[in-house]
């Protein structure tokens, strides 16, 4: 049995994986966390009630079963939109392999999948293969959270939502947190997709640069 998840936000539902632990690529070479990490949504809110991290904690092992194909392309086929990873990350190449399984079992599916895997390269691989598939669109993470992204990143953070930046702004929040008629996400000829940053630290970049902007205008 597989554990899935369904937000209001999305117009599908989604796999995820405890946050922190299963994410190889949320630390820099020195190891320190890198920026676009230290604001990880998926670590505050419902994200940390018990029924959120135990069915987390089941698809950390769950995935392992030789059945686990079968069982998600079960799920998921009826699914026109699905995303990988609301939170957690590709922390084995084994796991990216099964994924590319799932895809290649699901065509009528338009898989989303979000990483900062793709900075290790035994896994990169793999999920270079999922981005090949016409069903899949994966975006690799930028460690901006200025908007700031490189060619082959697909995705990057911005402090506000009118913050300039040369990708596409996700427009979930002008629309009560949903992605409505939005699949930005999941189009492929869309290059990045600038999301507005959450959590703590990014509450306080937002709280200063709206202070300095009350004291341009001033």
């Amino acid at each position: 049995m597989v554990k899935l998840s369904k937000t209001s936000k999305m117009p599908g539902r989604s796999w995820g994986l405890p946050a922190g632990s299963t994410c190889p690529g949320s630390h820099d070479a020195t190891g320190a966390v890198v920026d676009v990490c230290k604001a990880c949504y998926a670590k505050t809110g419902f994200y940390t009630y018990p029924n959120v991290r135990n069915a987390r904690e089941f698809n950390r092992t769950d995935w392992k079963r030789v059945e686990w194909v079968a069982d998600m392309i079960s799920e998921v086929q009826n699914e026109r939109y699905f995303r990988w990873f609301d939170s957690g990350d590709v922390y084995h190449p084994a796991l990216a392999f099964k994924i590319l399984l799932v895809v290649r079992g699901t065509p009528g599916t338009q898989h989303w999948l979000p990483t900062r895997s793709g900075e290790i390269a035994r896994i990169r691989v793999v999920l270079d293969q999922i981005n090949s598939e016409s069903n899949a669109v994966v975006r690799y993470s930028s460690d901006s959270i200025t908007g700031e992204f490189a060619p082959g990143q697909g995705s990057t953070v911005i402090p506000i939502a009118d913050w300039p930046t040369a990708a596409q702004v996700c427009v979930a929040p002008e629309q009560g947190g949903k992605c409505l008629d939005c699949r930005a996400c999941w189009d492929k000829n869309v290059e990045a997709v600038a999301y507005v940053g959450h959590g703590l630290v990014m509450s306080h970049k937002k709280k200063r640069i709206l202070r300095e902007r009350a004291l341009d205008a001033a």
